[in-house]
């Protein structure tokens, strides 16, 4: 069953390997491209018509990602070091989020490559995505239409559940699963910490962790943590490319909202027509406002976003907190990154 199923998502990864940007390039050994190929890309072509956030260059991000991490490679590789065991599948019930394109993927691969089935709530914000791809899952692997249910009702007759929303849900998540093995996933942001260093190269991948999904994700750069007296005269020149964020509309509204309330409550900010910039000792900005926190030791801020570590993500730098993550590739994580450092499929093995 494992090897059908790894075939299946390898043979989805090439399906998806044709959307990857926004001119799509139909190939001719991609199973099925004669039933689905038209489908998928009128239903990128209309998401933003569902959610203003999701448009054609966001979706096609993130199905890029996903194209690039489904390939016999990498699902070999993630699966080398666990034994999944052939077992009678659990039901896992999924509540996913819907902030960025596909944000539930994982968890929806995980529960079928560990031989379970799974049974999805989507989000009201991306309900078309996923169970478009469940079904062309289904086509090249007939056996999982056994294993994939979506649901919009309370999710009723599981053995298990993951489920990822705020810090409030979480508690309703928590006590309403209380009796089941669980994942919960609360807020979570993504920080950079810079030591003025940092070529023009490295800030302008960091726009990208910044600005992908307009900043709506838990992995986008949300805050800096920079030396006392950081010119940010050579962040705002890198941030530049990114300019285009201010014609999308639901953006500038945020944008022009949040400066307002910061001008009016005399708050200290930098500007550069389309972010803010404010000092502030929280990990969670509002879109379109990256916050900072000046350091004067790095040991010290070590210990300080060790100790903080259950908000935090990603830590982005050029090797300077260990395990950080490269400039540019918080988007792109590999299939063993998992969300909150936990074991999805560890979990999924122990049912």
């Amino acid at each position: 069953m494992l090897e059908k199923t790894k075939i299946a998502f390898a043979e989805l990864g090439k399906f998806l390997s044709q959307f990857s940007d926004e001119n799509p390039t139909k190939k001719t050994d991609v199973l099925y491209n004669d039933l689905f190929f038209d489908d998928f890309l009128n239903l990128i072509e209309n998401q933003k018509h569902h959610n203003g956030w999701f448009t054609k260059e966001q979706v096609c991000f993130a199905i890029k990602s996903w194209a690039e991490a489904l390939t016999p490679k990498n699902l070999n590789q993630w699966l080398s070091t666990y034994q999944i065991k052939e077992q009678q599948p659990k039901t896992i019930g999924l509540v996913l989020a819907g902030n960025i394109p596909l944000v539930g993927f994982h968890d929806f691969l995980s529960v079928l490559i560990s031989g379970h089935k799974a049974l999805v709530k989507t989000s009201s914000n991306d309900k078309q995505l996923l169970p478009f791809l469940a079904k062309y899952l289904i086509k090249i692997h007939s056996e999982l239409k056994n294993r994939i249910e979506f649901t919009d009702e309370k999710l009723q007759g599981f053995d298990a559940v993951i489920a990822t929303g705020s810090n409030n849900t979480a508690r309703y998540f928590e006590y309403y699963f209380k009796n089941k093995p669980s994942i919960i996933r609360k807020n979570r942001n993504s920080v950079a910490v810079l030591n003025g260093e940092e070529s023009q190269e490295d800030l302008n991948a960091l726009g990208r962790d910044i600005f992908t999904y307009f900043g709506l994700g838990c992995r986008n750069v949300s805050k800096l943590f920079v030396p006392k007296n950081y010119n940010f005269e050579h962040f705002f020149e890198a941030m530049y490319q990114y300019r285009g964020v201010i014609d999308h509309q639901k953006y500038i509204n945020n944008y022009d909202y949040n400066k307002a309330v910061f001008l009016m409550s005399n708050f200290l900010i930098l500007d550069n027509g389309f972010m803010v910039l404010k000092e502030d000792l929280s990990y969670s900005s509002p879109i379109s406002v990256v916050f900072y926190e000046f350091y004067s030791d790095l040991e010290e801020l070590k210990n300080r976003l060790s100790q903080d570590q259950e908000q935090i993500q990603c830590i982005v730098s050029n090797n300077l907190i260990e395990n950080s993550v490269a400039f540019g590739q918080t988007q792109l994580p590999k299939l063993w990154d998992y969300a909150d450092n936990i074991d999805t499929i560890s979990f999924l093995n122990s049912l």
